[in-house]
């Protein structure tokens, strides 16, 4: 974990005439011992290190007084309080136990958030076309000066449109799944991101989430990567440090149009999205040249595109990134820990919230991204009635930001990551520039 746990201080006194010394163990042990050769018995085993234990009836036993231990740290509410309040976060759940399984999590919530409603679903595409379509009028009549408020809200409203498309790529826009391939398809273009290829690769991202090497989203550097090229560890410092909330642009170039990405029977449906995209490339940046210039190119569409991917990026990383959520192996991986312990819920301004359709009431959509988005605060809801004290919770807040962009860099087992300032100190002056210029609201 990203602050490990102390050790814990067992203390025992045998009925032998020498004194035995205190025992250091990382794991919380609680319950009654007995000591033989350096071993703890517990439950019917000897506990000689982290991982080997002894059977029972293989050992003798001698008299010993345990003194009862305090709960590990992350078990403890009030050091979950304390790392709340360092890392900007209302709330840090408690460790959801092993014996919890996912299915146990959907079933607990109420069938109708599973719905499909058709005029809700087409309520979202009318506030993101009247909302975009507002933008680019702000963006006609603004001042220079204004300028930079309309590509915000023009920014955000097309942003609107993806969370459309992922509702689509879902399955929880349309019962008719040829509408959604379309909707989905078109509600993509203007951010000229190709459909299925996105859709693909975001299964994935929900298959694994916060799974090493395999989760689609932001994963933790690795140091060896980090350190076999100066050139390299530079672009990777400022791409998770001050860059970071444009990342997703890099993504989407890398991953999306590469063919050799896909298996052989994604590969038809790739170009198909791929051809939609070069073909509104081909068409829409010209008329939009031909109608106000190069400059009308960079204030009507690149930027507000830009604006788009400050949250493509922003709302992935906030998601899924905090010092004390861990990426994990496959073999330790458990799915209900990543999906509603690893996963975030932020609430962001309300005409943030309405414009993107509530995406940020995140947990529920990853406990299944069948619940369409009109029903997220649903659901949401039910999950802190039946879970509430397993859930990460923030309202978004400069801390929570800063904690992100100068904290959460390279991966590490124990503390979950290590920044790069104390990996590579003489290079990491952007990360240390945000430190001292981030304000540190929370």
């Amino acid at each position: 974990m990203a602050c490990t746990s102390a050790n814990s201080l067992l203390q025992l006194k045998c009925s032998s005439s020498h004194q035995t010394p205190l025992l250091n163990s990382r794991r919380n042990i609680s319950g009654s011992f007995n000591l033989k050769g350096g071993g703890l018995i517990h439950k019917g085993f000897v506990y000689r290190s982290q991982r080997q234990f002894i059977p029972r009836s293989k050992v003798g036993v001698i008299r010993a007084v345990a003194i009862p231990l305090e709960p590990a740290p992350v078990e403890s509410a009030e050091y979950r309080k304390e790392l709340a309040e360092r890392y900007g976060f209302n709330q840090i759940g408690e460790p959801l136990p092993d014996t919890v399984t996912l299915k146990d999590v959907i079933t607990s919530l109420p069938k109708k958030v599973f719905e499909i409603d058709d005029v809700k679903a087409w309520k979202t595409v009318l506030i993101s076309a009247t909302s975009y379509a507002l933008g680019l009028l702000m963006i006609s009549k603004a001042p220079w000066y204004l300028l930079p408020l309309a590509w915000a809200w023009t920014g955000t409203a097309v942003t609107g449109f993806f969370v459309i498309g992922h509702d689509c790529a879902h399955k929880s826009f349309s019962t008719n799944k040829l509408v959604e391939d379309i909707v989905g398809t078109l509600a993509f273009l203007p951010l000229i991101y190709p459909y299925e290829p996105w859709r693909f690769k975001h299964d994935k991202h929900h298959a694994k989430t916060n799974m090493l090497k395999e989760d689609t989203a932001w994963q933790p550097v690795w140091k060896d990567e980090f350190e076999s090229n100066p050139l390299l560890r530079k672009a990777i410092i400022n791409g998770y440090g001050p860059l970071r909330c444009w990342m997703s642009i890099a993504h989407w170039l890398v991953v999306h149009f590469d063919l050799t990405k896909f298996r052989p029977n994604e590969v038809k449906r790739v170009k198909i999205s791929l051809a939609c995209v070069f073909a509104f490339i081909a068409i829409g940046w010209p008329l939009i040249i031909y109608k106000t210039g190069i400059m009308g190119w960079i204030k009507f569409w690149l930027m507000p595109w830009l604006g788009y991917h400050f949250w493509m990026s922003t709302f992935t990383m906030v998601h899924h990134t905090a010092p004390h959520i861990p990426f994990k192996y496959s073999e330790e991986w458990n799915a209900a820990q990543a999906q509603l312990n690893g996963t975030v819920h932020c609430a962001y301004p309300q005409w943030i919230e309405i414009l993107c359709h509530d995406i940020n009431v995140h947990i529920p959509h990853h406990i299944s991204p069948k619940i369409p988005s009109y029903n997220l605060r649903a659901a949401h809801k039910s999950l802190q009635e039946n879970w509430g004290k397993y859930l990460n919770e923030a309202s978004w807040n400069w801390r929570l930001m800063k904690t992100i962009l100068t904290v959460c860099h390279v991966y590490d087992k124990e503390q979950n990551y290590v920044s790069f300032d104390e990996v590579a100190p003489e290079e990491s002056g952007s990360i240390k520039f945000l430190k001292k210029v981030m304000p540190d609201y929370a």
